[in-house]
């Protein structure tokens, strides 16, 4: 098990982590997903021993690794964003020669070298140039360098940045088989779409900070939940269907457009059932009732936007903006602690130095608020949906001539 605990990363008066807290299980195929500048490259790159945290510590299975290069070299690999190969060698000598770093010589170290090309499916281009190869198998090469060891972790940053569709679709199928061995994955993108297509468990960072995190059911519940109901119902009982809405606490805002109701509704499935069940009771002939469909880019465009708005950088701020005020809980209620990690890993096709990186500076500041449904709300908007109930006028919706509105519940 991965944990990272209080991890922090200053540069200046910048915060590119701030009390950085994420716990990662065995076998998961953990997502990390965040804007570009977000926090993800620098999380990674002090986990493998590549670049100093100011404070905070990296736990794996327990053990303190910021301050034991050799355990959490061997505990974990490593595939940067950017990674270089030796030109000169075949992709055979390429593998053959990372194995030797780590003192694997000889028929068993071919065999495994043949084994880890055959895992990535570049067994074909074993003899061929690396210099050669295309973008796609050049990242593949990589995975299977970094397998060279056989870590128990693998962290991949943006491992899918600049692949076509054919190689994303290969890349994403060496990784489930990978986790399937029960190898602990975390790769980070700034696409989140993208990760929920392939891992079990998604966390979503911005200013040095998690926001969110859960399983790819429960963010895909947390998007729904912010989209609105769509209620059509027949033309002649609009009015008697927008009386009874009205009447329901968990409605916040109705728009009719001729005989379609969207409704934003903070209510539950159970709720929502209720709802259905009551407008049936009375009466009303519904010809259509469902959650228009949840956008997990929405979602997180929501969860950046509001971060962003409420914690403004202001130039020279000491502390990067004001202090956090709370710890953000995750969307399965459980609080988002864990434990920091350490260093070592060859980066860019050279072997295993220590050398720092540099990373970018980042304006951080934590998110507080209550959470709802696992994520954190402060009222900030969604696809122009209220977050708390407060009541919200939209007066430029295309079509707002022809449109009957209700803002606020029980006025």
């Amino acid at each position: 098990m991965l944990e990272i605990k209080n991890l922090t990363k200053r540069y200046g008066n910048f915060y590119a982590l701030r009390n950085l807290n994420l716990t990662v299980e065995d076998g998961e195929l953990f997502g990390f997903v965040g804007a570009n500048g977000a926090g993800k490259t620098t999380t990674m790159r002090i986990c493998v021993g590549l670049l100093d945290a100011d404070s905070g510590e990296v736990f794996i299975d327990g053990k303190r690794m910021l301050s034991n290069h050799r355990m959490l070299s061997n505990k974990i690999g490593y595939v940067p964003d950017f990674f270089g190969v030796y030109n000169a060698f075949t992709t055979m000598e390429y593998m053959q020669f990372f194995a030797a770093t780590y003192g694997l010589v000889g028929d068993d170290a071919d065999s495994l070298c043949m084994d880890l090309l055959r895992l990535v499916k570049l067994e074909h281009k074993a003899d061929a140039d690396v210099n050669g190869l295309s973008r796609g198998m050049k990242q593949r090469l990589c995975l299977a360098r970094a397998l060279v060891h056989n870590p128990d972790i693998l962290f991949l940053d943006e491992p899918a940045s600049g692949l076509d569709p054919r190689a994303r679709f290969e890349l994403k199928e060496i990784l489930k088989n990978l986790s399937s061995m029960g190898k602990t994955i975390i790769i980070s993108s700034h696409i989140l779409p993208e990760l929920s297509e392939m891992c079990t468990t998604i966390g979503i960072i911005d200013h040095g900070q998690l926001m969110l995190k859960g399983t790819i059911d429960e963010i895909h519940r947390a998007a729904a939940m912010q989209s609105p109901l769509l209620i059509t119902v027949d033309p002649s009982a609009v009015d008697m269907t927008f009386q009874i809405l009205q009447e329901n606490p968990n409605v916040q805002h109705l728009t009719a457009r001729a005989n379609l109701i969207e409704v934003v509704f903070t209510g539950n499935k159970q709720d929502e059932a209720s709802l259905l069940s009551e407008l049936v009771s009375k009466g009303v002939p519904i010809l259509s009732f469902n959650r228009q469909e949840g956008s997990l880019e929405a979602l997180f465009m929501q969860i950046v936007t509001r971060a962003r708005g409420q914690n403004p950088q202001r130039p020279g701020a000491p502390m990067g903006g004001r202090m956090p005020m709370g710890n953000p809980m995750p969307m399965n209620g459980m609080p988002i602690n864990g434990a920091p990690m350490s260093n070592g890993m060859p980066m860019n096709g050279m072997p295993m130095n220590g050398m720092p990186m540099n990373g970018m500076p980042m304006n951080g500041m934590p998110m507080n608020g209550m959470p709802m449904n696992g994520m954190p709300m402060n009222g900030a908007p969604m696809n122009g949906m209220p977050m708390n109930g407060a009541p919200q006028y939209y007066n430029n919706q295309p079509g707002a001539a022809n449109q009957r509105q209700y803002m606020g519940g029980n006025q």
